[in-house]
């Protein structure tokens, strides 16, 4: 990869290099080499994200230096069946994959280390925190036909990688740094990230760097302040990368993350809390890669992750559920895990094929703590560990036909003090791909993905003052230590359409289509029910346990399983680049109800609204200036979209208009700017209980140097 293309403001399909763990797929023309990405979320065998037989969508450096990404949700902007929500009064983020979203349904992980934090509330149970400066590549694979990338997955897989060495040193120079200043209006945003690396001979890569971001409270598209809506994060990072032996590489990587922010439940809310989160994660990882070794092709990693989130209630009437002003309560997770895997490749009866196999595990110990009112009953404190252990087989036979089949064994424990339950189950996956022409591949497949319940789904206990139905002015929440697992059922068909040299010499059409329909089995769903008098005998999910209705309240909520929900929609992502000018459009149509059960018929209140986003951009001055417009058209989520008793109050459909420029002087020096919400409009994302930014202009400046000389490099895997 070169250093220019280190640097480049190109489009969203202009792809560029890989992950370092993986090689990349070369189109050349007389002017330009350009790379298809690389992929490994799905199979986690390396393969072109054109090729991959999966809704996959992939976003490396220089697509996510044009989104100019502020906010965590940025980074996932545009993408089909993939909706990242942020409400505007927190720094943390939840992925929405196909309708599914909370309590791990998907999975996130960066950098090997996966992101259980939850926190129950009205903006979701299930987020992470992460800096955007500091990601280098976003890998998004939709439904669960990633099963064999680990538990819980029954919506998706989303991985991102930090920027490492290999980002920053250019080819032959053994030291680098990188250093971004941007600044944006609408409340003033500023942000800075210094980030350096050495190469010390040939088998030590050495990387450590800092951000600090800082905004204030912004405008909406009327004109008004939105409070709380400022925040200010800052992190570390440090990586240190050897390779011991030809074709082993070891990594190590520690990250800090800390922002403060205000929130509150909704908007107008009375009580609202002052909240510092830390995110720390640790990894180490070992790889043996080696193109002569069918046999072994090692990857493997081992991680801790903690997520301790501090809040002191600042504003609010004294009560005994959310306590009085001033008192504190802390929410801690810390995740544990690893995960190894090998693929063995032969040839045999015309087929070339690939196995792979092994296994993953996490634990997950939560510590919850609020002394003065229910938030550690809202989510209890407990642990849970989940693993699984899979094989996988795929398959080429000459250039037109790829199968892929595979089983996924998962078992999870949850305890706590208050009981637990455990389960297991095995899950198929099989794929296969026909490609008649060799622009056109036509593929199907079905894939199962199973998801253990969490600790707040089955324990979650206590008053919760906000109405239930209609007129009440507090319910109770009731454990349900009896949950069973959910069981995603994903069938998809889909489309892939790769053809260079369409219409003039050097241009590429890349385009995917897939159509899915996901039936959740024990879908677990937030259920009300009950009235102000007599007796729950037994409750739900527990047989031998009576509960009175003797504290004066009109009803009750527990996590049920209601038995089956069904998913499905179509989704399209294609761009065409003929150098002088592009074009991407993406986009979903979904939806979602529960088909089985007392609630059957009730739609899914997770169903995103129907989107479509469009870019069209220009490069002048020999590529050196590039110019785009990003248009994005969001339908209206109505009342009757929405199950009876949502939390969640309807949207208007909105038109998002942006657009950026960006110029490469030399091939160390980008200058950026981009204009979001041109016609300042006034939106709020469906979810949120905040509106979003009216018109916001952002400039940016990054700068690259480095020196030395590394005077020869013989393993190939270091050679990107």
């Amino acid at each position: 990869m070169s250093w220019l293309a280190l640097v480049a403001a190109v489009p969203a399909m202009a792809q560029e290099a890989a992950a370092p763990e993986a090689t990349a797929a070369v189109v050349a023309t007389d002017e330009f080499v350009e790379l298809d990405p690389i992929t490994v979320v799905a199979t986690r065998t390396a393969e072109s994200w054109i090729d991959t037989l999966a809704g996959v969508t992939v976003r490396r450096s220089a697509q996510l230096d044009m989104l100019m990404p502020s906010r965590t949700a940025d980074l996932f902007e545009g993408m089909p069946g993939t909706t990242a929500i942020q409400n505007a009064n927190t720094s943390q983020t939840q992925i929405n994959i196909r309708g599914l979203q909370d309590f791990g349904r998907v999975a996130v992980i960066v950098d090997g280390a996966r992101q259980n934090f939850n926190q129950l509330g009205h903006a979701g149970a299930g987020g992470f925190f992460i800096e955007p400066g500091l990601i280098a590549d976003v890998d998004v694979v939709r439904g669960p036909v990633s099963n064999i990338y680990g538990s819980g997955a029954i919506g998706g897989v989303v991985t991102m990688r930090t920027k490492d060495a290999d980002d920053i040193i250019a080819p032959g120079k053994s030291w680098g740094v990188e250093a971004t200043g941007e600044a944006a209006g609408n409340g003033f945003m500023g942000y800075g990230s210094v980030l350096g690396a050495a190469r010390v001979g040939e088998n030590v890569d050495l990387f450590i760097g800092g951000t600090y971001r800082d905004a204030d409270n912004y405008h909406d598209g009327n004109g008004d302040v939105v409070p709380d809506s400022g925040f200010d994060t800052w992190t570390g990072i440090a990586k240190a990368t050897f390779r011991p032996a030809d074709f082993h590489e070891i990594k190590l990587t520690a990250l800090n993350y800390d922002t403060q922010f205000t929130t509150s439940a909704d908007a107008g809310a009375a009580t609202s809390y002052s909240t510092q989160a830390t995110n720390r994660t640790v990894t180490a990882s070992w790889n043996y890669e080696n193109p002569e070794d069918n046999l072994f092709d090692w990857r493997s990693s081992v991680y801790w992750n903690q997520v301790d989130q501090d809040q002191v209630k600042v504003t609010g009437s004294s009560n005994p559920i959310t306590g009085a002003v001033g008192d504190p309560r802390s929410f801690v997770i810390d995740t544990v895990g690893f995960d190894a895997n090998n693929t063995s490749r032969f040839s045999a009866a015309g087929w070339n094929s690939a196995i792979t196999f092994g296994g993953d595990y996490f634990q997950d110990e939560i510590d919850n703590t609020d002394d003065y009112g229910f938030g550690e009953g809202y989510n209890p404190s407990g642990d849970r560990g989940v693993g699984g252990a899979f094989v996988q087989w795929k398959g080429n036979y000459s250039t037109w036909l790829e199968a892929i089949a595979a089983l996924r064994y998962d078992a999870y424990s949850l305890n706590s003090d208050d009981g637990g339950t455990s389960g297991e189950r095995v899950s198929p996956k099989l794929t296969l791909g026909v490609t008649p022409w060799s622009w056109l591949t036509l593929y199907g497949t079905y894939a199962e993905g199973y998801r253990a319940p969490t600790v707040t789904e089955a324990l979650v206990s206590g008053p919760h003052p906000l109405p239930f139905n209609t007129g009440g002015t507090m319910f109770y929440f009731l454990p349900n230590p009896g949950l069973q697992a959910e069981v995603g059922k994903n069938k998809e068909v889909g489309i892939n359409i790769k053809k260079d040299d369409l219409f003039v010499a050097g241009d590429k059409l890349r385009a995917k289509f897939n159509y899915y329909q996901n039936d959740v089995d024990n879908y677990i769903e937030l259920v009300e029910f009950g009235s102000s008098t007599g007796t729950i005998c037994p409750i739900p999910g527990q047989p031998n346990t009576c509960f009175p209705y003797n504290w004066g309240v009109p009803g009750y909520a527990q996590y049920q399983n209601v038995q089956e929900a069904r998913l499905k929609g179509f989704e399209f992502e294609g761009t065409y680049d003929a150098r002088k000018w592009f074009l991407g459009v993406a986009g979903q149509i979904s939806e979602g109800e529960i088909t089985a059960g007392p609630s059957a018929g009730q739609p899914l209140s997770s169903i995103q609204p129907d989107q479509v986003s469009t870019t069209l951009g220009f490069r002048f001055l020999d590529e050196k200036l590039t110019v785009a417009v990003r248009w994005t058209a969001v339908a209206a989520v109505k009342a009757s979209d929405l199950p009876v008793n949502s939390v969640f109050e309807p949207t208007d459909s909105f038109n998002l208009v942006s657009v950026y420029a960006g110029y490469q002087p030399n091939e160390n020096m980008l200058w950026r700017l981009s204009v979001e919400n041109l016609l300042d409009e006034q939106y709020t994302q469906y979810e949120n209980f905040l509106p979003s930014a009216g018109l916001t202009v952002k400039g940016a400046l990054t700068v690259r140097f480095g020196g030395g000389e590394v005077a020869s490099i013989s393993d190939p895997l270091y050679v990107k």
